[in-house]
Parts: structure tokens; sequence; C-alpha cells
């Protein structure tokens, strides 16, 4: 036997030695992670996204001042150290389409990366519009594509009056790929255009909408490009820096609806009574007919329609489609709600379960709680039962529809005050979205940028061009990438008239008229072609008459799509026709366009003497070629020497027709020729 002391004093130093290891070992590991843990990246990176191909690629984020931050990529590290105030950054060089691909930085391990191309849409609620909104217009489309090449990402709306911030807040799509359920609450626009450029381009395609509905332009642009010119604007910013009068107001605001909506329970007769049930007695009510109706009170009206269900159809689920309507409404079948919405934008589409339409008499109720302006239906809008398996399509429309009647019975549950408001709409305030949501953004590498808004600048659409320029701008700048492609897309065919509550029935537009709607399409034109990498992309046939936010958002995706061929991948690609050179000729002013158009009478057009009194007569033109030819009246201001043309100057510019050879329509103009 050997020693056993000399045995056991060897055992106890190995043991020793290997314990003192471990507990190093221990303590670098926690040191590491402790370090590891302080590394940290922007909401925008995240496993699913893609990155921008032919470009630098940035990859930044916060640390610890003096930390060591190191960047694994593709088999390469990249290393950095965080500056004095945590910022770190790295590029990662170009890169062509491909992946997927794992991003490591510290300790976050990133995977399923792509490279292809990423663009970024904002504006206001017509890229918000979802693809659950849109989609009876292409229910078999979307019920059959998925595409892990398209990934899509929402940025969280925010706002902040104080300052720029360096990050967005969490969100729930956040690079998702493309397919229904994904997309279901995901911009429309965004969804197509996704689709058609991986589609045309074979590429991975990031698609991050950053909008926000009703929003003004100037919540989109920087406070040091409105200051100068406009030191109001940012005056008005500064005045709601006080968080205390924010939170006192919307304090208010939130009390006083409370107040409106007690007292509407207690006081409308319609909840008290049970106007819902089947069995209320009606017979007494006002019969209306919902073409020519309003109510321009404020409080509850109550409507109430019968309907008579065949043994066929009796038990069967089916959609109600109940139009648009305005204000907020709850919607009864047989005493039971089956749905609500709470503001007057949506369609009304109710699913109506097995089993409650039954075989005879049925009643469909219809709560109207109104807040402002008139209740009343918007006409043009499908009012129907739809049964069948292709119950939920709208194109084409179902077989197997019961349509409701034009007449309502009617009553009012309750009238009361208008509710008094103290909210400030921080996200309407100049600079407040800049600084919260698009600031942040950069500088992820995009491609190209889509600006889809407008609609809430028609009020006063004199500064819009300016406004653009400056956003435009300040965006480039932000991103330091003055040949950034900006897509504007312009406003669409609308007549707002119909949203009012405007007496009904509304006339079509005919006249030359002042339209606000007209005068910033103007603006938005001449911003797009004074800027060498802005395109516009022209729908003014793809609105509706009575909805200002139209649902042919795929056909709007493509124009979208046109433009981006044009500015990034052929030059020579023809978008919508323009007016290259105008002359004045005995009785006539010929028009020339950068491009042949469909033959025929032309209509739409305006002239007036702008050395004059400058009104606006409608006048005769015909297309040949690529030439237009107005015809003056006899003796139209012979002494003129400058005439003023005008094109589809009209909210709802309804019989516009200048179109090119593959369809695309002409935008809006007013320009002056020489005689």
């Amino acid at each position: 036997m050997g020693d056993f002391n000399g045995d056991f004093s060897y055992i106890c130093n190995i043991k020793t030695t290997f314990m003192k290891k471990i507990l190093l070992l221990a303590v670098t590991l926690l040191t590491v992670s402790l370090a590891d843990a302080e590394i940290s990246l922007p909401q925008l990176f995240q496993s699913g996204m893609v990155l921008q191909r032919g470009k630098l690629i940035p990859i930044w984020g916060k640390a610890a001042p003096g930390e060591l931050v190191t960047v694994r990529f593709n088999k390469k590290q990249y290393a950095t150290t965080a500056d004095a105030h945590g910022s770190w950054r790295i590029n990662l060089p170009k890169m062509k389409a491909g992946g997927p691909y794992t991003l490591t930085v510290g300790n976050h391990v990133l995977t399923n990366i792509l490279v292809g191309d990423v663009w970024l849409l904002s504006g206001q609620s017509n890229i918000d519009v979802t693809i659950e909104r849109v989609y009876p217009q292409y229910p078999q489309e979307i019920d059959s594509y998925e595409n892990n090449d398209v990934r899509l990402f929402r940025v969280q709306n925010e706002t902040d009056v104080h300052g720029v911030r360096d990050d967005i807040k969490p969100t729930s799509i956040n690079w998702k790929p493309l397919n229904k359920e994904n997309a279901w609450l995901f911009s429309a626009v965004g969804y197509f255009l996704g689709k058609r450029m991986q589609e045309k381009t074979n590429v991975p395609q990031g698609i991050i909408v950053n909008s926000w509905g009703g929003t003004p332009i100037e919540a989109w642009i920087s406070k040091d490009s409105l200051e100068r010119d406009y030191p109001m604007l940012v005056k008005r910013a500064q005045f709601f820096q006080s968080d205390d009068y924010v939170k006192s107001q919307t304090q208010t605001n939130m009390q006083a609806d409370r107040q409106w909506q007690k007292l509407l329970q207690e006081s409308d007769a319609g909840i008290l009574q049970n106007w819902a049930a089947p069995d209320c007695n009606d017979t007494n009510w006002q019969s209306i007919n919902q073409n020519d109706w309003s109510w321009r009170g404020c409080g509850s009206v109550w409507l109430r329609q019968h309907i008579i269900i065949n043994k066929e159809h009796a038990g069967k689920p089916a959609r109600l489609l109940l139009g648009t309507l305005f204000d907020q409404d709850i919607t009864y079948l047989n005493g039971k709600e089956i749905g609500h919405t709470y503001y007057q934008y949506p369609p009304r589409r109710y699913d109506i379960p097995e089993g409650l339409l039954k075989e005879g008499d049925n009643v469909i109720a219809v709560r109207f709680i109104n807040k402002y302006g008139a209740v009343h239906f918007i006409p043009e809008k499908p009012y129907m039962l739809c049964f069948g398996d292709d119950r939920c399509s709208q194109n084409p429309m179902p077989k197997d529809v019961i349509p409701l009647a034009p007449t309502w019975k009617v009553n009012v549950g309750t009238e009361l005050p208008n509710c008094p408001s103290g909210d400030v709409s921080l996200q309407n305030i100049p600079t407040t979205l800049y600084n919260a949501v698009l600031h942040p953004l950069a500088p992820y590498a995009i491609n190209g940028i889509v600006w889809y808004q407008g609609e809430s600048n028609t009020g006063n659409p004199a500064p819009y061009a300016d406004y653009l320029k400056k956003l435009m701008g300040c965006w480039r700048d932000r991103w330091q990438d003055p040949q950034m492609p900006f897509v504007i897309v312009q406003l669409a065919n609308y007549d707002g008239r119909q949203q009012s509550g405007f007496p009904r029935p509304i006339t079509p537009q005919t006249a030359p008229m002042n339209s606000g709607w007209a005068q910033l399409r103007e603006a938005q034109r001449t911003a797009a072609k004074a800027d060498p990498r802005a395109e516009l992309a022209v729908i003014n046939d793809l609105g509706e008459t009575v909805d200002i936010h139209p649902l042919r958002k795929k056909e709007v995706a493509e124009r979208v799509g046109l433009c981006f061929d044009r500015l990034i991948y052929n030059n020579k690609v023809n978008l919508a026709p323009e007016v290259i050179a105008a002359e004045v000729q005995e009785g006539k002013i010929i028009l020339t366009l950068d491009q042949p158009i469909q033959a025929g009478d032309l209509y739409e057009f305006e002239a007036a003497a702008a050395d004059g009194d400058k009104v606006f007569q409608n006048v005769k033109a015909t297309a040949e070629n690529n030439r237009i030819t107005l015809i003056l009246p006899e003796n139209f201001h012979p002494m003129s020497t400058v005439y003023a043309v005008r094109y589809a100057w009209k909210d709802n510019p309804a019989t516009a027709n200048v179109r090119s050879l593959t369809g695309l329509p002409m935008s809006s103009f007013e320009m002056k020729v020489n005689k």
C-alpha cells in the first residue's frame, strides 16, 4: 500500500486546484454573461428579418460605455467598442440576395434572416387598411397564397412631443412570413406590394409598415425641417410638451365620455324597452327610406326591418352586409347582437351563426350611437343577406343573396347634448410621429419608401407641396441617402359629401369647382415632378365615390410597384401619361403627351383666361395618338394672351378618362398656356 496521508494530500490538492478553476470559469462566464446582457438591439432586429441587398448593412444598438461588441454573420466576425454614451454600430458589407442566415450579437442569436429588398410604407389610414378589410375583393387569392420569402413588420403606434427616440415599441407583427393568418391585420397595400415585388424580382422582400390613420403630414416631419419656414407649427408642438396638461386634458375627455355613455344607457328607451326584441311593437314607428334619410341628433336612434326567410334558408349560417354607416352601430338579429362597429369607416359585415335565422318573420335592429354629425346610411354599398360557401366574397358577389329593403322603421332612443372633448390627439401634432416612430427606424437599410397620405391635409392644401419636399428631405437626411427613392400615392377620387350627411340624393360634380382634393393632388404631382428620385402613383380611378378607404389595394400596390420598376430597375417603364408641351391654335389648345393614349372623346377638361377673370368653363376635348385637342367655345376670351387649363379638377372626377394604352390614368393638373 502506498502512503495514505500522501495520497490524500495529493487528492486534496487536485480537488482544490480543480475547484479554483471551476470557480474562475464560473466568474468568467458570469462576467461575460453580465456584459452580454447589457448589449441591446433595436426592435427591428429580430429573427426572420430581411436585410437590404446591395447596400451596406448597419447593425447597431446599446451597450455599456467602452464595452467590446462582437458581431458574427455569414461566417465572418466584426467587432467595435461602444462609445461614451453606450452607442455602437457596425456596417456589414454589401451582399447579394439569399439566406437564411444567422446573426449573433453578444448573446443575441437571430435566425432565419434573409437578404433581399426592404420597403418602408408610411402615411395615414389608406396604408392602415388591412387584408381583413379588403378580403372580400380577393378571397381566392388570399386564401390560397403564402410566401415565406416575404416578411411583414408593423411599427407600433407611439408619439413623442419632447424629442427623437432611439427605438420603437415592441410589436406583434415582427417579421412574420406572409400568409393569411399573419397578414389578416396587416396593411393590404404592403401585402400586395411584397407579393408583387417578390414575384417580379424573385428575391426576398421585407415590408415595414409605419402609418397612423387620420394623421397630417406635419406630424411626420422633423423639427429641424419645420422651424425655419413654419415656426408656428413648432410652437404648437412645444405647447403640448407639458405632460401635466396632456394628462389632464386626456382625463377630462375620458370623464366626459364616461358621463355621456352613462346618460346614454340610463335614458335610451330602446335599451329600457328592448327595441331589439323580435316581438317589439314597431307599428307606430316612422317609416323612412335609407337612401334619403339622416338624423342630425346626438344620442341614439333605432331602426328595425322585418325580413321573411323561406324554409330553404332558415337556420343556415349567413353574412349580413350592412353597407357602411355613420357613425357607431350595434346590430341585432332576432334580439341577439351580431355585430358592433365603433366608428364610421369600416364596412359592416356581420356573421350570423347557424340556427339564428328562422323560417318566416325575422327582425334586424340597428342601434345607432352618435356624438356628432348626422346619422345616415352610405349609398352605393351592399345591403343584403348572403348565404352559401361564397358568402364572404364580394368579387364576385355571392350567388345566393336576399337584398334588404331600403325601407326601415325608425324611433329615437334618446337625445343628448354633444359630448365635450378634451382629447389632445398627439398623433396629429407636428413632429410627434417623426420623433417616436420614424427617427428610430434609421439607419436600417431600405430600398425605397412609399408615402400614401393626404386626406387629412385637404382642408389646407396650399403648403402641402412644400411639406412633402421637406418630408422627403428630412427622411433622406435621416438615412444619409440623398438618392432614396420615394413613391407618392396620389389621392383617389372621392366625394366627401356622402360621409358628412349631405342631403341626398347627391348629384355628380359636373360644373367647374374649387376642389381642395384636386389642389392637394396637384401638390403631390408637382412635388414628385420636381424630385428626380420620386414618382407619382396615380389612382384617381381606383377610389370610391362614397368611401374614403377604397378597397382595390392590389391595384394600388401594382401601380406603386411600376413606379419602383422605373425608379430602380428600368427607367423606360411608362407610367401615367403626362403633358410635355402645349400650344394655342385658332380656337384650340393642343396638349402633347409623353406617350400615346386611348383615342376618343375626353371629359373633365376646363379652360379659363389666365390673364382675365379666370372663370373656368367646361370644354370639349378629343384624343389621338399622343395629342389632346381642346375645343374652345366661340368668342372664348379672344383678347386673352394666356389660358389656364385644368383636368379632373374635382374631388371626384367621375368621368375623367385620359388613359395610356395600358390603361393607366392621367393625373389631374392645372397649367398655363401662352397664346
